[in-house]
């Protein structure tokens, strides 16, 4: 289904300000089809009749962009979105978004527009065999109607109305009226909370002098709860509330002033253990503000689980900060005992183990600053990359590099993939560029997401070897594609290469060992050890995203 955007774009003469305007209605109207009882349809006229082709009714061309003008006779009109009420039958089930009809067949818009009116003549309608009362309201921002708003009311079940059904119908009588003066949307007047309060969670409305004249049960529990007991009609709502607040704490200035329907604005309040969410709505129509709609909602719950979980993400951030600061702790005390140590293959493997501690606080400390568990791990990659380089021996004169990207990874991910990429450039500083000077390269792709056939002259996902080249068991068949998301990882160098008879399985190197459980046993991903081309070894690691659970 087209977007609003597109609808716009495609087929109207409406400008990108004019787009933003009736995006920020539509972002909006749920309040006015709630408080009509009635479903909303958004209609905006189709270009100049001289820029369509003779078929464009039915097929939308595009024309020259021109101004729009009331006075002359639109071809067409489009409806680029659609509201059906909570609180009502709808009198439109079918989606109507897209559909384009010529001027003439819908004689309360071309009305509206022309007049640049609210238009309620007529009687019912019966075309879908349920009686449906139409109304139009223009759609105006400063001097220029941009299209109208088909307002449809499903009268089958027709009463006589409450007092909370009157208020909501002269509410929205208001905001109509506002809507086709150009003054609602509020410019700049955005809700900036995660949801809205909505015509069913509570309503006051309010008169000029901020005094409640109307509140709807839930409003009137909500206040409940907040411990106010009695009626808050005649009450003024602002000084209600900011008494009810009043905890001897510093207080926002201007909640008795939003509060008493002067300004547009959400806010929420909390006392007794309660949290209540509120909007207000300032009703201005003709230039005069004839008083104001307040939204509430009660957030108690949400707001504590919100508390709930930023209590535990600290809690955890925390842990893994002292995780870390642990694995350092412990990284220190190899050190010394390495120094101590007169046997050098004894110090060499308390080095190893101290790397090996390192490359697990690096993702610890990552962790202790992102609220959840997702890691960027460009950075500790570099980080490994840089700490494999440092550590290397002065003959060595290589300098690791990266070259593509990692992304986004979850911890359960990171972890082991750190310890496997540590222990991969160390072999290759150790053993394929020992006391030479090379080129080590590590490359990143995540397959799955965009298809990368090359980078930096090695292959990112190049072809398995085929039979009779070397492959580990851990390569697909020949000819098997790789499937879901996965994130393969080349250690590439030019160093001496791979001994004739290497083998990964039977290799008694302690790092090869770790890396390959890390890799196949913990993530369930494939290993491989090849010959790079142009001498050197390249090492692929293809690890799938998808699922994280270790195979079992």
């Amino acid at each position: 289904m087209p977007t609003l955007t597109d609808l716009v774009r495609d087929h109207t003469d409406l400008t990108e300000a004019d787009l933003e305007w009736l995006h920020a209605l539509v972002s909006d109207w749920q309040l006015l089809a709630d408080l009509s009882f009635a479903d909303l349809l958004l209609w905006v006229p189709l270009r100049s009749a001289d820029a369509l082709p003779a078929d464009a009714m039915s097929r939308g061309g595009r024309g020259q962009r021109g101004a729009l003008d009331t006075g002359a006779t639109v071809p067409g009109w489009v409806a680029i979105a659609q509201m059906r009420p909570t609180t009502g039958p709808t009198a439109y089930p079918e989606d109507l978004v897209g559909k384009v009809v010529r001027t003439g067949r819908r004689g309360l818009i071309d009305v509206a527009w022309r007049e640049r009116r609210i238009v309620r003549e007529g009687d019912p309608e019966w075309g879908s065999g349920i009686p449906v009362r139409e109304e139009s309201i223009p759609v105006r921002r400063g001097a220029k109607v941009l299209g109208v708003i088909q307002r449809s009311t499903n009268l089958s079940s027709a009463r006589t109305p409450s007092r909370l059904e009157l208020t909501y119908l002269q509410s929205a009588s208001d905001l109509a009226t506002m809507i086709s003066e150009g003054r609602f949307p509020v410019p700049g007047d955005e809700p900036n909370m995660v949801r809205s309060p909505r015509v069913g969670d509570g309503l006051m409305r309010l008169d000029r002098s901020g005094r409640v004249t109307y509140a709807s049960p839930n409003a009137q529990s909500a206040y409940r709860r907040l411990g106010y007991p009695a009626d808050l009609v005649g009450e003024a709502l602002g000084q209600v509330t900011a008494d009810l607040c009043d905890t001897g704490e510093p207080m926002e200035e201007a909640l008795s002033v939003v509060l008493s329907g002067r300004a547009p604005r959400e806010v929420e309040v909390e006392s007794r253990g309660s949290i209540m969410q509120l909007r207000t709505i300032p009703l201005v129509v003709g230039g005069t503000r004839i008083g104001a709609i307040v939204l509430c909602r009660d957030v108690t719950e949400l707001r504590w689980r919100d508390r709930e979980l930023l209590t535990k993400d600290a809690t955890i951030r925390e842990i893994h900060h002292r995780v870390k600061n642990n694995l350092q702790t412990v990284a220190a005390l190899l050190r010394l005992q390495a120094r101590r140590l007169q046997i050098p293959e004894g110090r060499a493997a308390l080095d190893e183990a101290v790397r090996r501690v390192g490359s697990i606080a690096i993702v610890h400390e990552t962790l202790s600053h992102t609220p959840d568990e997702l890691i960027d791990f460009d950075d500790i990659a570099d980080r490994v990359i840089t700490m494999a380089a440092e550590v290397s021996t002065p003959e060595t004169k290589v300098t690791p590099k990266r070259t593509g990207s990692f992304g986004v990874l979850p911890a359960e991910v990171a972890t082991p993939l750190a310890m496997a990429l540590t222990e991969l450039l160390q072999n290759a500083l150790e053993h394929g560029l020992v006391s030479r000077f090379g080129t080590l390269e590590v490359v990143a792709h995540r397959y799955g997401e965009g298809e990368v056939r090359e980078r930096g002259g090695v292959a990112v996902w190049g072809e398995w070897p085929a039979a009779g080249d070397h492959e580990s068991r851990e390569t697909p068949e020949v000819g098997e594609e790789p499937t879901g998301r996965r994130l393969v990882t080349v250690v590439a160098d030019d160093g001496v290469g791979l001994p004739a008879d290497f083998d990964v399985e039977s290799s008694d190197s302690l790092g090869l060992q770790i890396v390959r459980t890390l890799i196949v046993g913990e993530l369930g991903g494939r290993l491989d050890f090849r010959p790079r081309p142009g001498g050197g070894t390249e090492v692929v690691v293809d690890v799938p995203l998808d699922n994280h659970r270790p195979r079992t």
